[in-house]
């Protein structure tokens, strides 16, 4: 006999809320949001500029609501300054808050 969870069955206790919903209120109560969104960046980085663009970049950090990368291209370092607000603008869409207010190429 198989098992089969039917979702419209389920139900939570009053009060009950999801992991993800407790570790954000945590973060919160902690004030730990930006630290952990600014260690997200990384993780985020290859989802925004592709494969191709994360694989040529060396070092990636935000210190300070600034974006810091080191590319080992220099024309690819040419293209991403000149597209830097898209980035940012989108990078801080993703994360609902003015996560990043520019960034530096080293």
């Amino acid at each position: 006999m198989i098992y089969r969870f039917k979702k419209e069955n389920a139900s939570r206790r009053p009060g009950a809320i999801t992991i993800g919903d407790a570790i954000g209120k945590m973060l919160d109560t902690y004030r730990l949001r930006p630290q952990f969104d600014e260690s997200s960046v990384k993780a985020y980085w290859e989802k925004l500029v592709g494969h191709e663009i994360a694989s040529r970049t060396n070092t990636i950090y935000v210190k300070d609501k600034v974006l810091f990368l080191q590319l080992n291209s220099a024309p690819l370092t040419n293209e991403l300054v000149i597209a830097k607000r898209k980035l940012i603008e989108s990078l801080n869409k993703e994360f609902g808050y003015e996560l990043i207010t520019d960034m530096v190429f080293i």
